[in-house]
Parts: C-alpha cells; sequence; structure tokens
C-alpha cells in the first residue's frame, strides 16, 4: 500500500523558481513534476529542476562537520567544529582587526531568504567590511551602473515581455541560462509569443544560440565589442530624434551622452563589431517604431571587458526612447516593499569603502573577487587570514584559479558551508554541512520578494518536504551559532543575538540539536510587509499573485538619486568612457586574434549539478572552434588543442561548431572537479577549468564594477603538445 505524499514547492536552482510537486514516501523523493496549476510557471521546469534530488540524496553528501587534519578528514561534532572555529576568529580579530576576516558569497546563498541575512548579519557582528561575492563574476556592472543612474543598485529595470513588440537581446541565452535579473517562466514560449503577435526579437550574439534558434533574427558580433555596438545604437537613436520635452521632466545628462556617442557611426563601428551598418540601422528602426521596445543583455556583455558602460548605455537608450517605465518597454517591480528607498534611508548596500588592494570601490557592500588573493597574499594591515565560504565554488568560478587555489592554502582559516566537499572544500580547515533546498521552508529569494523582479508577479511559501538527514544544519542556524562561539552578535545587537538564541533553544529538532524556528521568521518578515502569514500563504499551494505590473510608477516617482532624476551621464562612467578610443584602436589591432566566450548546456548551472551521472556525461566540455579557424590553426575535429593566454594553459579536445562567429571559440563553463574530493562523479570526469585562463589582480579587473574579464577574451589555440591528463583540471600533464 503506497504512503506517498505529494507536495508543492517551488524550485531553487536558479532565478526561475519554477513551482514543482514532489512525490515523497518514507522520507524519500520518488518524483518531482512541474506543476500545472501554479500562478505563474503554468507547468514549466527544466531538466535540472526536475531531478535536482538525485543531488542531494548523493551518497556524498556531508552529513556531519568535518576537519582537516595532516592524517586525513576526521568527522567532528558540531560543538568541536565551531568551538574551534569560534576561537581562531576570536584569535584573528584580536590580533589584526575584523577586516582580516572575510566571507565569499557564492549563488547557492541567494536563492533562499534567511541565509544570505544571517550570513552578512555574522560578518557585520565581526564588523568585517571584507565581503566578497559571485557577483563580481557575472553580474556586479549592472548593481555599479544602477546605483550611478537609479541612485540604488537593485533599481533594475527588465523587459514588459508580455506585452513587448521588439526586444533586442545583447549577450544573453535564456532558452539555457533563463533570464537574468528576472523570473519567467518557458523563456522559448516567451519569446515566440512576441513574434505570434506580430513583434520583433533579434538576438546579438558571437554563437547563435539556442535562444536564436527558438525566435527572432539572429546577428553577429564579435566577441566583447558590445560597447560599440551600443554606441553606434544609441547614436542612431538620438540622431532620428527623441522626445526631449519628456526625458528632461524625467532625467538629466542628454547632451553629454549625445556628444559621447557622435562621433561612433554604425560604419565605423561595423570595423570592430562586424556588424554591418544596414542591419544596425534595421534594428533601431525596428525599435523605434515598435509600440513597446526594449535592449537587455546578460553575462555575455556582463563579463567583458567594458559591461558596465556597455550596460550603462543600454540603460540610457531604453530611457531615452521613452521605453523605460511603459507598458510593453521595461518596467521596474515592486516588491512587498519599496526596498530603494528602504536601503537609501538607511544606507543599506550603499558603503562607500574601497579595498585595499587596487583601491576598488564597494559595489552591493562587497569588494572584487579578482582582487581577493592579493588580499590574502599582500601582507599588511586589512589582510585577509580567514575566509567563509557560503554557498559557493570559487576554486572553480573565479579568475585564475590556479592561484587563487595558491592563495587558499595560505589562509590560516578556511571554512565551507555546502552540501559536498568540492573543489575549495576539499582544501578548506573545516566544511560544515549545510540543509538543501527541500529540507527547509521557505519564500521566493530576495529579488522577486522585495524587488518584484517577475514576469508575473506573485508569493509562494513552502514547508520543508524531507526531514535533514544526518547531522546537518541550515545555514541561519549555524551562522547564529558562530556569532555565540566568535563572542560578537548577529548584526552587532546583543538583543537580537540573545533573542533568536531563545528561541532557538525553545525550537528542538526531535533527535538533533536545536534549530531557529525558520517559519516563524519568515512569517515575520511576510507580516512586517503586510503578507499576511507564512501559515496562510502556504495554503495558497501554488502560489498567491499579486498585483501586476502597471508601468508609470517609477519615473518621477521611486528614482531615488538626490534630485528624483535618472542620471543618464554619470560623472564616473563618463570618466571610464575616455578610454573607449584606445579600447577601439586595441579591438583594430586584433583582428585576425581569435576570441574566448563561455557557454552552458540546459543540464548544468555553474558547476553544481556535474556530481549527477547523466548531467556529466563525457564530452560535455569541449573547445568548440569554427572549421574555417581550425582549418587554419590545424587542428582537426576531435584532436587535442592547447588554448593558451598570459595566465595559463589548458588542454582539451576540439569540436567543430558552425553556430560560431569565425574568430571566435568556445569553451563551457564550470567544469574541472579533478580535485574535488567530496565529488566521486564529478571528479572523474576530464573537463578542464577555463577560468584558469582568465586574469586576476587589478590591472585584470574593470575598475567601475570590480568585475573579472571572463568571456570574449584573446586567446591562442594550436596542436596540443602533448597528451591530455583526464586527472588534471588543465588538462595537461604536470611537470615530472
Amino acid at each position: 500500500m503506497s504512503t506517498s505524499q505529494t507536495h508543492t514547492t517551488f524550485c531553487r536552482i536558479c532565478e526561475s523558481l519554477c513551482g514543482l510537486e514532489v512525490e515523497v514516501d518514507q522520507g524519500r523523493v520518488v518524483k518531482i513534476r512541474a506543476d500545472d496549476a501554479h500562478v505563474a510557471t503554468r507547468g514549466f521546469s527544466c531538466p535540472k529542476g526536475l531531478r535536482q534530488q538525485e543531488i542531494y540524496s548523493s551518497p556524498d553528501r556531508l552529513l556531519v562537520p568535518e576537519k582537516r587534519t595532516e592524517g586525513g578528514w576526521e568527522r567532528v561534532g558540531w560543538d568541536r567544529a565551531l568551538g574551534e572555529i569560534g576561537a581562531k576568529v576570536r584569535s584573528l580579530r584580536a590580533a589584526h582587526g575584523p577586516d582580516s576576516i572575510a566571507m565569499y558569497v557564492g549563488t547557492a546563498a541567494g536563492f533562499g531568504v534567511l541565509h544570505p541575512v544571517f550570513a552578512q548579519g555574522f560578518m557585520t557582528g565581526i564588523g568585517s567590511r571584507s565581503m566578497y561575492s559571485s557577483s563580481t563574476q557575472d553580474c556586479s556592472n549592472k548593481f555599479a551602473v544602477a546605483r550611478e543612474v537609479y541612485g540604488f543598485p537593485f533599481t533594475q529595470p527588465f523587459p514588459d515581455l508580455e506585452r513587448i513588440r521588439c526586444l533586442i537581446i545583447v549577450g544573453a541565452n535564456p532558452v539555457i541560462s533563463k533570464w537574468s535579473f528576472l523570473q519567467v517562466p518557458n523563456p522559448a514560449r516567451a519569446l515566440q509569443a512576441i513574434e505570434e503577435r506580430g513583434g520583433r526579437v533579434f538576438v546579438v550574439d558571437p554563437r547563435r544560440t539556442e535562444t536564436a534558434r527558438a525566435a527572432g533574427e539572429h546577428v553577429f558580433i564579435r566577441p566583447d565589442t558590445d560597447v560599440f555596438f551600443y554606441l553606434s545604437f544609441l547614436r542612431e537613436l538620438l540622431a532620428a530624434g527623441v522626445d526631449e520635452a519628456r526625458v528632461a521632466r524625467f532625467a538629466r545628462g542628454l547632451d553629454a551622452v549625445r556628444e559621447l556617442c557622435a562621433p561612433w557611426t554604425p560604419e565605423r563601428t561595423a570595423e570592430v563589431t562586424r556588424i554591418p551598418p544596414e542591419k544596425l540601422r534595421e534594428m533601431v528602426a525596428a525599435f523605434r517604431s515598435a509600440d513597446g521596445a526594449a535592449l537587455y543583455s546578460s553575462t555575455g556583455v556582463n563579463m567583458g571587458s567594458n559591461g558596465s558602460l556597455a550596460f550603462w548605455l543600454q540603460e540610457v537608450a531604453n530611457c531615452v526612447s521613452g521605453n523605460l517605465d511603459r507598458p510593453g518597454g521595461t518596467l521596474v517591480g515592486n516588491g512587498v516593499i519599496d526596498f530603494a528607498a528602504f536601503g537609501k534611508r538607511t544606507g543599506t548596500l550603499l558603503r562607500n569603502d574601497r579595498s585595499r588592494i587596487g583601491d576598488f570601490p564597494s559595489v552591493n557592500d562587497a569588494f572584487p573577487g579578482g582582487v581577493l588573493a592579493d588580499e590574502i597574499l599582500t601582507p599588511g594591515d586589512r589582510q585577509v587570514r580567514a575566509l567563509f565560504v557560503t554557498g559557493g565554488n570559487p576554486l572553480i568560478t573565479m579568475a585564475n584559479s590556479g592561484r587563487l587555489r595558491d592563495a587558499f592554502r595560505k589562509l590560516e582559516l578556511l571554512v565551507t558551508l555546502d552540501l559536498f566537499k568540492n573543489e575549495t572544500g576539499s582544501i578548506a580547515h573545516y566544511v560544515l554541512p549545510c540543509t538543501s533546498p527541500l529540507e527547509r521552508p521557505d519564500l521566493p529569494f530576495i529579488f522577486p520578494l522585495m524587488l518584484g523582479l517577475q514576469n508575473r508577479p506573485y508569493l509562494q511559501a513552502t514547508d520543508a518536504l524531507l526531514p535533514p538527514p544526518g547531522d546537518v544544519r541550515d545555514e541561519a542556524s549555524i551562522y547564529l551559532d558562530l556569532c555565540r562561539e566568535s563572542g560578537v552578535s548577529l548584526f552587532g545587537s546583543r538583543i537580537a543575538q540573545g533573542v533568536l538564541q531563545a528561541m532557538k533553544r525553545l525550537s528542538p529538532r526531535p533527535g538533533t540539536q536545536p534549530a531557529l524556528p525558520q517559519k516563524l521568521l519568515l512569517s515575520a518578515i511576510l507580516r512586517a510587509t503586510k503578507q499576511g502569514s507564512f501559515r496562510a500563504l502556504l495554503r495558497q499551494r501554488h502560489g498567491r499573485l499579486r498585483e501586476p505590473h502597471r508601468g508609470g510608477d517609477f519615473l518621477g516617482a521611486r528614482v531615488v538619486t538626490d534630485d528624483r532624476l535618472v542620471d543618464l551621464a554619470p560623472t564616473r562612467l563618463l570618466e571610464q568612457a575616455r578610454k573607449l578610443g584606445d579600447d577601439f584602436e586595441r579591438e583594430r589591432g586584433r583582428r585576425d586574434v581569435l576570441k574566448l566566450i563561455s557557454r552552458r548546456a540546459v543540464t548544468t548551472h555553474n558547476s553544481w549539478t556535474h556530481n549527477i551521472a547523466p548531467f556529466a556525461a563525457p564530452g560535455t566540455n569541449l573547445l568548440y572552434v569554427h572549421p574555417e579557424d581550425a582549418a587554419r590553426i590545424g587542428v582537426a575535429d576531435g584532436a587535442l588543442a592547447d588554448v593558451s593566454t598570459r595566465v595559463a594553459t589548458v588542454r582539451l579536445p576540439v569540436k567543430y561548431l558552425l553556430d560560431l562567429m569565425p574568430g571566435t571559440v568556445a569553451l563551457p563553463h564550470g567544469w574541472g572537479h579533478q580535485h574535488a574530493e567530496g565529488l566521486s562523479v564529478a571528479s572523474r570526469t576530464t573537463g578542464v577549468n577555463v577560468n584558469l585562463l582568465a586574469a586576476d589582480g587589478p590591472d585584470g579587473i574593470e575598475r567601475m564594477s570590480g568585475m573579472a574579464h571572463l568571456t570574449g577574451f584573446p586567446v591562442e589555440v594550436r596542436p596540443a603538445a602533448g597528451p591530455l591528463d583526464p586527472r588534471s583540471w588543465s588538462g595537461i600533464p604536470a611537470p615530472r
């Protein structure tokens, strides 16, 4: 007789937050299905979400805290692990100051509500400003620009996909990676619907992506020349005429932008972008004539050498064309509170301090990950000596990973909070086991909750569907305990620390140590924002729709610059734009140089899913080369090639791909797990880590956003000088 029960929940692997039905029998997931009745996602989910239980039920799962010793890994109890970690934090803080203790917050930390809040609370309690995050790998340009243009980093306009008539996508592949900074179920269907109602879609990319094959017209662009495309696009848009009275009512700086763009004709920029001038003008004409249009970009632009300037020009174009804050154009979502107004009032995410190495400004209260190795290796005041890694794997995802690995080995304390002992965890001093998304209650993470970044706004609550295995704990409880053992209080508040510890003592889990009453805390968030109780929201099993986006409620109302006007020409961006002439000449000199771009598969999310055998199939991590380039280089399909930059060389097999623009090679992101002691499937793969090739350090990252240059950079490709070493994360045999 079946004892299974079906629960509704939502996925927390990425921003799509797809509604799911999970069948559970005797504490084990039997099946995951898309929730057909979900108010927003309506029966859509990707393969990762439908097989995620295979990640969490892996025999590799961390079940108890472990400590690395000279004799190997030792299982230790929570009391010992937390006590020893806390004692080391106390010692370092006393001897070297609070900034000697750093934290890296990975993407996985962002897809729940309490985890990032308590992680920040721990660091605030310590008094440390040494925060680093995965955003400086893929999206800090958007935060840095939004602060300058709109007054707050999380003011992120998004296309009104349900009404838009012309959408130009630059450097994004939502069919595979979903939308960034926007929750959209079934991206392919959303794009096809634009064409079905008579609209146009253009996909500007160095590769004919899965998105370009699903809908619209594909336009090739030379990698890392996006800023010059935007300059010409904006020039032509302004030349054709805009409603200057409307612009002046809501924004300032139009004349400075017009002056900046004036020299950049489509004929001039075509020399480096290789977009025919007539095609660029056709896109501008379609954009201008449409009843609602938007330019949209993502990581292919963000991770380039001019990600901030490109995104800024995109936002200017959307604004001056009259499409910002209008139905069918770009909208600014409403969360359960006005988060921008709250941030402006309290200074949240608006720190003005600068990094010790390179003098980079903080973005979203965090410093560039690209200088973390230098911060560890360079002696002096504020030198990083301890690092907490929460929900991330920087040794795979960050630039110049080989150097970063050497730096991590110099740390006096390295602690990871994770489900597995990944590459970073394998060299940590302590690994602390955490709950999976299916083992904790939750609300949609901060983007939809506080910012309304949803195509169709809604709220949903989920209960824990499974009991936590072994002795794993939720991150909020771990950070509360770490505060106690480190002799500090969460957010520096003794009252908060005392109240939360009392709540934890009164909320024991059967047979285990007490844990925070997460549902009570989540309910407090809902009640504080006038959204009712967690229990009431939980009863609305398929989600609860919120008010739809209207448009017309942002300009003149929710812009939080000092004068309430959109700043089209921030001084910092204009100053950075002075280098564009030199950048253009450098690009002209690289006509025949190969450039490397990244790519993803629908079965992968960064490096997370490679420990599931079907998602880690051989042949996934290849160097994709256009046959014309392969013939010129002298590498055959299936042969080995060496890919080199000034930083490193990697070796891997070649695969011909006609969808690439000649002069472009592609290498998938997230591989190179050979040194992960706790990933038995992923560690047997033969992929190489593309981020070994990217430069770090003050000279290797963008000044405005602190982002490393992780795509579109020059490489040399040649026939391999030797065999492939499947145990090396570069594929090259180590010297004897």
